[in-house]
């Protein structure tokens, strides 16, 4: 979304999170909510017992308020921010919710990332691991994010939601558990949540890379190296650049006709409105469409206002 990039870059995008223990996730949700409004941030953060993770957008002079503001507060002032310089809101609301987890994994088990979690790596470092012939590297976040970018290399997680992990873990990396493991998200979070799940499940060798993808992608020294795509991101902006290398691919496909491509749209029907990557001439001749089914279902929002 060239909209984001312009030479205007007056806003910013804020990502971050921080496990630790909180005794009134409602207290934190009713103080977030006064302090995003009164900033004017849009957004989405999520509070539970374990901590806080969020993703908010606004001018700079907001943002870096935001941060002050969470730097005097005690319960909060450890915490790192990743930011990108935008043109403007990546959020047209703001949303705080209290979460019963930060990530929502679902497993009996007490997966305390503060007490236990895979070794953090620095991009340098992560970068010199994926180089090497006996790692095997695991991306920690669903398929279809897969699909638009990954580390070169990298397994494709056949999940569409983070509580699928258990059970996919047990099926496909049992026979690994004796190599060396290296995982990556976007900002880190749900590795923190997996490495630490994995090692409670007996895996012995296990790395995550620090601050995630979008920390890598502004590493002076690797400058992305070894990323293939976009990364996918939860607000409205929908992908960001992570190569900043003169070897950079385009590893997504049109779903109709695999076409290389980036673009991700909604399907048109209303009833599924799911996201796929779809070629500009695919996209027009489907009217926008997942499947054909979609193509003729009755609350197809293109086809309704013809």
């Amino acid at each position: 979304m060239t909209k984001y990039i312009t030479d205007s870059l007056d806003h910013q995008v804020l990502l971050y999170y921080f496990f630790t223990p909180i005794a009134d996730p409602d207290a934190v949700v009713t103080d977030q909510m006064r302090l995003c409004r009164e900033l004017g941030l849009h957004g989405r953060i999520l509070v539970a017992e374990q901590g806080i993770n969020g993703t908010v957008s606004g001018t700079t002079e907001a943002c870096e308020a935001y941060q002050t503001a969470m730097k005097a507060t005690p319960l909060f002032a450890d915490m790192i921010y990743k930011v990108d310089n935008v043109s403007e809101h990546a959020f047209s609301k703001l949303f705080v919710r209290r979460k019963a987890e930060l990530v929502t994994f679902r497993v009996d088990l007490d997966i305390d990332p503060i007490k236990q979690t895979g070794i953090h790596l620095s991009p340098p470092d992560f970068k010199k691991m994926l180089e090497r012939e006996d790692v095997v590297v695991v991306d920690g976040r669903t398929g279809y994010e897969w699909d638009l970018g990954h580390f070169r290399g990298a397994i494709r997680p056949e999940v569409d939601s983070f509580k699928e992990f258990p059970e996919w873990i047990a099926n496909n990396l049992s026979v690994h558990k004796d190599k060396p493991i290296i995982t990556y998200c976007t900002g880190g979070i749900r590795c923190e949540m997996l490495t630490a799940y994995m090692l409670q499940e007996g895996f012995t060798d296990v790395y995550q890379l620090d601050g995630g993808i979008v920390s890598y992608g502004k590493d002076e020294e690797t400058k992305g190296s070894l990323w293939d795509g976009k990364c996918y991101v939860f607000d409205e902006r929908i992908s960001v650049e992570i190569n900043h290398t003169d070897d950079k691919r385009i590893v997504g496909r049109c779903i109709h006709c695999g076409t290389p491509t980036e673009s991700y749209v909604d399907c048109a029907n209303l009833e599924c409105h799911s996201q796929h990557l779809s070629c500009e001439i695919c996209e027009e001749r489907t009217a926008r469409s997942c499947s054909p089914e979609c193509m003729e279902a009755p609350r197809h929002e293109l086809m309704t206002n013809a």
